[in-house]
């Protein structure tokens, strides 16, 4: 089988990475098509994957919508010669258009239910929609939903093993307590007209945690001088290694912190919309506490915080809550290679509509 694998931001390499090997190794041929977005090309390199590299939808809304058709042109260009059977990617526009196009059946995954206009855009034009069981939102009879998280695809235990190597370069060790505190670009087409935390905020998460181990921060966007003695230099690949030995993750990323979730790390998540992953996160295992943007939720995040690096057994517990959540969850790669190689034997299996899988 050829399968296109679509990149539109570098969560998706991580989302996608396994089942490329995995299909690779069973015979199938994999083009990936990528847009420029922070540093997808950084990890796909690092990854040594060959990719065709689309360029950028833009910052602005504005852009976005009149790159879309010209995005779509240079992916139908890319894949044509390649005549590829399938596509797969994450909510992603361009591959949905062009899966018409050449009448290839088309896969998406997805769990961000307030991506409106993207929604709008790929929905229709997708023959299958894979979401976490507890995606709040309802793609009619196109959706499929599996017992488990899209982190899962890349962090289950089946897929990932933790390197403490990463604590060195920074010069920590596994004893040491630190906090990572993310920033976010809000650049996304779901984020638009939104704002983060304020510099008041940021700065006090950081004096307060300061009290209790190291801060690290890692940020999509520019940082105020003063706070840029924390940011931190590891290649991006070891992110997880060190979001699995970190004491507390503090930010403005739902993937981050989900991962935190699926690692043992206790996170905070700060947010305009929220999410029915995080949601169901800190409701069943209590590893994502999520909190809103207002002045109020913003003081209370901190609050929380501070409350929960006070634990001296913190790391313990949240391994606890660990495996329970793995015990629970599905690994979500091994769902994907068997839902896409027998297709659309999978689809009609599981069943027309709403559809649950365990």
């Amino acid at each position: 089988m050829k399968i296109v694998v679509d990149i539109n931001h570098p969560a998706h390499v991580h989302y996608f990475k396994n089942f490329i090997w995995e299909m690779q190794k069973r015979g199938h041929e994999i083009l990936i098509t990528a847009s420029e977005k922070d540093i997808a090309y950084q990890l796909l390199n690092a990854y040594h994957f060959n990719f065709i590299p689309l360029g950028t939808y833009g910052l602005s809304l504005r852009e976005k919508l009149i790159n879309i058709p010209i995005l779509d042109i240079k992916m139908y260009n890319a894949v044509k010669n390649f005549k590829p059977d399938f596509f797969l990617g994450f909510g992603s526009i361009r591959a949905a258009h062009v899966s018409r196009l050449m009448r290839k059946p088309c896969v998406a995954l997805d769990d961000t239910e307030h991506a409106k206009w993207e929604h709008a855009l790929y929905v229709p034009f997708t023959d299958s929609i894979l979401t976490p069981s507890c995606f709040t939102k309802n793609f009619g009879k196109k959706q499929i939903r599996y017992n488990g998280y899209t982190e899962l695809a890349y962090l289950h235990p089946n897929r990932f093993t933790p390197d403490p190597a990463v604590l060195t370069e920074i010069g920590l060790t596994k004893d040491d307590p630190f906090f990572i505190i993310r920033f976010v670009s809000w650049n996304a087409s779901h984020d638009v007209g939104a704002h983060g935390l304020t510099l008041d905020t940021k700065r006090k998460a950081i004096h307060e945690f300061e009290k209790y181990g190291r801060v690290i921060i890692t940020s999509e966007k520019p940082l105020p001088e003063e706070f840029e003695k924390y940011r931190i230099s590891v290649s991006p690949e070891k992110m997880h290694d060190l979001l699995y030995y970190a004491t507390l993750l503090y930010g403005e990323s739902a993937t981050m912190a989900s991962e935190c979730a699926m690692l043992g790390t206790h996170a905070i998540f700060c947010d305009f919309a929220g999410r029915g992953y995080t949601d169901e996160e800190e409701s069943r295992y209590h590893l994502v506490y999520n909190f809103k943007l207002d002045s109020g939720s913003q003081e209370r995040s901190i609050e929380k915080a501070v409350e929960l690096v006070q634990n001296p057994q913190l790391k313990e517990i949240a391994r606890q809550k660990q495996a329970i959540l793995l015990k629970e969850k599905i690994d979500v790669t091994t769902f994907i290679v068997w839902f896409i190689e027998h297709f659309p034997d999978t689809r009609d299996k599981i069943g027309k509509g709403d559809s649950h899988v365990q």
